[in-house]
């Protein structure tokens, strides 16, 4: 029988590669579920995992009170180029700065380097004449019949969407707007984005390339998000949606359809909002989250129980863990490791016999071999089935059965054949692959930052995660690992321990030597007030947290670094204090400052958030004995090279203090933990497994 008493019902929704996660929590109880996600119309596979997990509540859809949402869908789109015709309008002699880029060779003595073709093509590049010094003064006014020719062009074309970008717009967008106000005049059906609002940032390549990335996502996400809030209304869903943005705030969904370039990293931020959610409730101050899902992995710092952030990052690398092969967007962002090596990660024989995994993925359309639906190809989850980590019979909680045959056929076929191994060997090096590729991330990521990965402790989620953890955790010499209640859809119950929340960032140059303290007071106020214009509404009672952050370099270098301002306001005496705390963040990023040079401000940022609820430390917990296994299954243990005797442990039906030695596999319906040889799993007193090596 349905209860329909109104109680704190909320709902998290991530749409991934592979699987769309949904995670209910109604006061304090957890349902979730995970449904293949439908690349057709997204939407289904939402309708279909919110009402499952409304079912398995015993309530009724409309006692959802708020419906939270992240996606990949804008970042696939940028990836596999399926967005809108697009045009973009720059200042004339700048039509091909998405052509040129930075003139850095990301791989210097490759002769035949492949850099990514620019998202909009040149015969949709189109020039104005006008133009702003660095100071947002006009050298050269708008010129109206270059923008009249520009609009007849545009209508002529029969473009859905259009980008403005103009040299130095972020100190003075007045001349995008005018040009966006002629187009809204003449076709008023077109969607046009400017680079004034979507990245008021410095460097004009990257400012150009974002705001063309959200004008082409712009016309496919608003449709979608427009069908996904009436769908939702017609199964009786009539609460608030938000959605949540790359830097792992909470926005409205007009918001996010306004400015989709935001959403690309939005589902991996969840992740990493529901590793620190942990680190808090664990008091652990040095995490690394590792988020593998269907499709990808990812892999995250967590200092201070906060995410390490960005204000910018690059989408689609043509080169793996190579910067600047990718697409890079100017927005600010929950910074992180992205790996084309997920459960669905096709694997292959090179032309030097080697195993190579990723980054093409099998998805959820036809997926992996041993999901019978037309994959052929080797995949990660098929070398997870043979060695015995996936039970065939109850693999998403029994709604997809897997075949074992279909798996071994695909690893003969491809891999086997070709460097004469058995389906079984095949997959070791499959799997063995998979986890070098990620711990060396992780490994290249934490070094890049000036720490040792083996002081951090690994909090592990998504659906293969777990799975792959304690190997991960033996290369990279780390000793203890957490899996959350939940981990299956960790990215889900991140969205809802998310803040609502927004960054603001914009570039302006301020030099400590001659610092005009009013002009950037008069920046801070209009920064906190565009923050607090996306988050009204949504934001609960209490005064919001604003966070300004400084970027700042020596005169002359061409790259800067955060400083955390900590005043609200700048006066004279500032400049003193600003300059220390520039000095000190100098040194532990670089190891010594430089003495004599004049220090700059070139960017700001302001981030707007509601305040997080106060969580209760977990008490430790005294081991209670040893568990008892239900069953066992063989299991190929990686460090032995062969298959062992793994004890099987219902997850739900474990108990605090219960311990759990390796060689075992703890299952739910959501993930299964592999705990090997050299590890035991604690159960904690929230129902997390503390995994950590004898």
């Amino acid at each position: 029988m349905v209860n329909s008493t109104p109680r704190n019902c909320r709902v998290g929704v991530d749409i991934g590669g592979t699987f769309t996660d949904i995670a209910l929590d109604l006061d304090g109880e957890l349902h979730s579920t995970k449904v293949l996600t439908d690349y057709t119309a997204p939407e289904r596979a939402i309708l279909k995992g919110v009402q499952a997990v409304a079912d398995a509540a015993k309530i009724a859809l409309c006692d959802i009170n708020i419906l939270i949402h992240g996606t990949t869908l804008a970042t696939n789109a940028l990836i596999e180029r399926r967005g809108a015709k697009t045009a973009f309008v720059t200042t004339h002699g700048f039509r091909d700065v998405l052509e040129m880029r930075t003139e850095n060779r990301f791989e210097q003595y490759d002769l035949n380097i492949t850099l990514p073709p620019a998202l909009i093509a040149r015969a949709d590049r189109f020039v104005v004449r006008e133009r702003m010094n660095a100071q947002g003064k006009v050298l050269l006014d708008l010129d109206a019949e270059s923008v009249r020719v520009v609009v007849d062009a545009i209508a002529t074309g029969g473009y859905e969407s259009v980008a403005i970008g103009f040299i130095h717009a972020y100190a003075n967008g007045s001349h995008e707007v005018a040009v966006r106000d002629a187009i809204l005049q003449h076709l008023p059906n077109v969607s046009v984005s400017i680079s004034s609002e979507v990245s008021p940032q410095m460097r004009e390549f990257e400012r150009f390339n974002t705001v063309c990335a959200n004008a082409y996502v712009k016309p496919a996400i608003k449709s979608y998000l427009d069908r996904l809030v009436v769908s939702l209304r017609d199964i009786g869903v009539g609460c608030p949606v938000y959605m949540i943005h790359s830097g792992g705030g909470i926005v409205s969904v007009e918001s996010a359809a306004e400015f989709p370039v935001r959403l690309v990293e939005s589902g991996p931020a969840g992740g990493a909002i529901f590793a620190a959610d942990i680190a808090r409730h664990h008091n652990l101050d040095r995490v690394l989250s590792f988020d593998m899902g269907g499709t990808t992995a990812k892999i995250c710092l967590i200092e201070n129980q906060v995410p390490k952030t960005a204000k910018t990052f690059e989408v689609a690398r043509t080169y793996r863990f190579r910067k600047g092969s990718g697409m890079p967007i100017s927005i600010p962002v929950v910074e992180m490791v992205e790996i084309g090596a997920g459960g669905g990660s096709i694997a292959g024989v090179d032309g030097m016999r080697q195993i190579r995994v990723g980054p093409h993925s099998a998805a959820s359309e036809p997926g992996p071999a041993c999901y019978q639906r037309g994959g052929t190809g080797p995949t990660v989850t098929d070398a997870d089935l043979i060695l015995g980590k996936l039970d065939p019979d109850h693999f998403a909680g029994g709604a997809i059965p897997l075949s074992v045959d279909a798996s071994r056929q695909a690893m003969t076929d491809v891999i086997g054949s070709v460097i004469a191994l058995d389906p079984q060997a095949s997959a070791f090096g499959v799997c063995e692959m998979v986890d070098e590729n990620m711990a060396n991330a992780g490994r290249v990521h934490t070094v890049e930052n000036g720490k040792n990965i083996s002081d951090f402790t690994m909090i592990t989620f998504g659906g293969a995660g777990p799975l792959h953890a304690a190997r991960l955790c033996e290369k990279m010499g780390i000793l203890t690992f957490l899996v959350p209640a939940g981990a299956g859809v960790g990215s889900a119950i991140g969205f809802l321990r998310a803040p609502f929340g927004y960054e603001s960032v914009r570039s302006a140059v301020f030099n400590l030597t001659a610092f005009n303290h009013g002009e950037a007071n008069r920046l801070l106020n209009a920064m906190k007030a565009e923050a607090l214009g996306f988050v009204e509404g949504g934001m609960d009672a209490g005064a919001p947290i604003v966070e300004r952050t400084l970027f700042m370099r020596y005169a002359g270098q061409g790259w800067d670094i955060p400083v955390p301002l900590l005043e609200e306001t700048f006066d004279a005496a500032s400049t003193g204090s600003i300059h220390a705390r520039f000095t000190q963040a100098y040194e532990q990023f670089f190891g010594r400052a430089i003495d004599g040079l004049d220090v700059e401000i070139v960017s700001l940022s302001v981030k707007v958030s509601s305040p997080l609820p106060a969580v209760t430390p977990v008490a430790a917990v005294d081991e209670a004995g040893q568990a008892q296994p239900q069953t066992t299954r063989p299991l190929f243990e990686a460090r032995q090279g062969v298959y062992v005797d793994a004890g099987i442990f219902e997850r739900a039906t474990l108990k605090p203090g219960e311990v759990v030695p390796g060689p075992a596999i703890i299952v739910e319906r959501e993930t299964s933990t592999v705990v090997t040889t050299s590890f035991k799993a604690t159960v904690q007193r929230d129902g997390c497994l503390l995994v950590t090596r004898h």
